[in-house]
């Protein structure tokens, strides 16, 4: 509400009718300041501000001796959410009595309501105001929740999460019983409610993104990085099994590549890189397999970017030229059947083709790229 300063504390000597008034944008408005015939001024000698602003006299009607209204037309929505000043003066300035406008929309339905929990015993929940979000007007959110079945209503009352239109339930959550939850929104215009979600708060466990990723050279292999990371300890209470995802991009790149078929193991073989090459590796995981939830849960944030370069390639650090494409395809013929002309030598089977032995022939095959780069230098000397 407006506070007013006026000529004397001991009687009121002019009020304002509609007082504090809520109004849609667009809408018209007529105000009237009503002063007291004791104060001896005439209603042709008053003006009428908004917001310090002076308004022109063709939008005053004299009422009578002691009335002046105002007409405005067309309302903007409030400068600010606490409301409009309309204040009205007499022919000295001074202040004979004000009045908020609140000029705005209702709310809208409150959108894209979603929670989670980072340890099955707490729940934050994010929403979107409906609509374009703007109501120019002080508008209130609260998100309520109560179990399915029984239970009474209750509301999140920590909002201290530093955003508009979140809130976060820390304790007395019930395990494998549902919740029904939902957001309000009410101003001095009208109120909406957002769509009622249900949720077990087993089926939206989160955790904190892998902690310790480290990134390394596997050897002298120019194309290929080690990643590894520790688990979080934030479910350590829940048995569930985690599994994960990891990203990778140039480091002079915005392109992210997925390897999603990752499963629960903590430490991943990324091949096929470029050598000589800065990458940038991100980590995330998901609980899934949670006792008594029949959901997987939610991806967790990626982890903080851990930068490792890929080695140089021999040939490039010999002087060699690019091979063009034409050259290209018979390299890798030649390559390829030196890989399996190799392999009948070391390997027994079919068991015997792994990984280890993918990487003991990429060894093998760059330390003869060496030589041969030392002995053609040396013949060339």
């Amino acid at each position: 509400m407006f506070v007013h300063r006026v000529l004397s504390s001991s009687t009121q000597v002019a009020a304002i009718f509609p007082q504090d008034p809520s109004q849609p944008i667009g809408s018209s408005l007529t105000a009237t300041c009503s002063v007291s015939a004791d104060l001896g001024v005439h209603a042709s000698t008053l003006y009428w501000t908004l917001n310090g602003k002076r308004l022109p006299s063709s939008t005053y009607s004299v009422l009578g001796p002691t009335a002046l209204s105002v007409t405005l037309v067309h309302l903007n929505g409030s400068r600010q959410q606490s409301g409009d000043n309309l204040v009205c003066h007499n022919s000295g300035g001074h202040v004979l009595a004000g009045s908020c406008l609140y000029i705005g929309m209702p709310p809208e339905k409150p959108v894209n309501l979603t929670c989670w929990s980072r340890n099955a015993k707490d729940l934050t929940c994010r929403w979107a105001p409906g609509g374009q979000g703007e109501t120019y007007i002080r508008t209130k959110y609260t998100l309520k929740y109560k179990l399915k079945w029984y239970g009474r209503e209750k509301e999140c009352e920590d909002q201290s999460l530093g955003e508009p239109h979140a809130c976060y339930i820390p304790r007395d959550l019930a395990l494998f019983t549902p919740y029904e939850i939902w957001v309000e929104a009410i101003n001095q215009l009208g109120s909406a409610t957002s769509d009622v979600i249900s949720l077990d708060v087993l089926d939206v466990l989160t955790t904190d993104p892998p902690a310790d990723v480290h990134v390394n050279r596997v050897g002298d292999l120019e194309d290929q990085l080690s990643v590894r990371w520790g688990t979080s300890s934030a479910l350590k209470d829940v048995l569930f099994q985690t599994k994960y995802q990891i990203r990778y991009r140039l480091e002079d790149s915005t392109d992210w590549k997925v390897v999603d078929d990752v499963g629960n193991q903590t430490s991943c073989r990324l091949a096929g890189l470029r050598s000589g090459t800065v990458y940038f590796v991100q980590v995330r995981c998901n609980p899934v397999g949670i006792y008594g939830s029949r959901k997987a849960g939610i991806w967790s944030d990626w982890s903080n970017p851990t930068a490792a370069s890929t080695p140089h390639s021999e040939r490039l650090l010999s002087g060699t030229c690019d091979p063009k494409s034409s050259e290209q395809n018979s390299t890798l013929r030649r390559e390829l059947k030196q890989f399996f002309g190799w392999v009948r030598k070391h390997a027994y089977g079919c068991s015997g083709m792994s990984i280890k032995l993918y990487d003991q022939w990429r060894v093998w095959l760059q330390k003869s790229h060496k030589t041969r780069n030392q002995i053609l230098q040396g013949d060339k000397s």
